[in-house]
């Protein structure tokens, strides 16, 4: 992340005006898209450590469990890529959330986009070993970065917000 110059900024003694009422900014409408754009990073960020996996796994003999584990990110990271595409259509088909979707959509994209990037970053670490963390600065740095973008998403206080949804909206699976 040392390359994004991330920096932090302060503003004392500055005076300010409201532009809107407290929560106005969340609340507005189309807002959730971008958590899908986010959770689209993070896919991306997912898809660039997987890339190792299946690097190694064209060139040599990484034996069964390494196939197993390259056949699970496959699955996983397919799963993602369909999901983001169908939120990517349901956006397109009602960009200013008319119909309030918004929230629940981004939530399910972002909790199963974040859980399969952690799964990616277990197994591909798994399945190589130290090896490129500690030989292949690109693969160290798509490491690094995924794991600081997925801190993005609010772990259990997302998934009990999802939760509050389905609760009030109903389960349609």
């Amino acid at each position: 992340m040392a390359g994004s110059d991330t920096l932090d900024v302060g503003f004392p003694g500055i005076s300010a005006q409201p532009v809107g009422p407290p929560e106005a900014y969340a609340s507005r409408p189309g807002f959730s898209h971008g958590g899908v754009g986010v959770a689209a990073c993070w896919y991306g960020g997912a898809r660039a450590v997987a890339q190792a996996l299946a690097g190694a796994a064209a060139k040599r003999d990484v034996g069964p469990h390494a196939l197993a584990h390259l056949g699970a990110v496959d699955l996983g990271l397919r799963t993602v890529r369909a999901a983001l595409r169908q939120a990517a259509e349901e956006i397109d088909a009602d960009p200013d959330d008319r119909r309030g979707e918004g929230p629940l959509r981004a939530l399910r994209a972002r909790a199963l986009t974040e859980a399969v990037a952690s799964d990616v970053l277990v197994r591909t670490g798994r399945a190589l070993g130290a090896g490129p963390l500690s030989h292949d600065e690109a693969h160290s740095r798509a490491v690094a970065d995924l794991t600081v973008y997925l801190r993005q998403h609010h772990a259990e206080r997302d998934l009990a917000r999802l939760g509050e949804l389905v609760a009030q909206q109903g389960a349609h699976w």
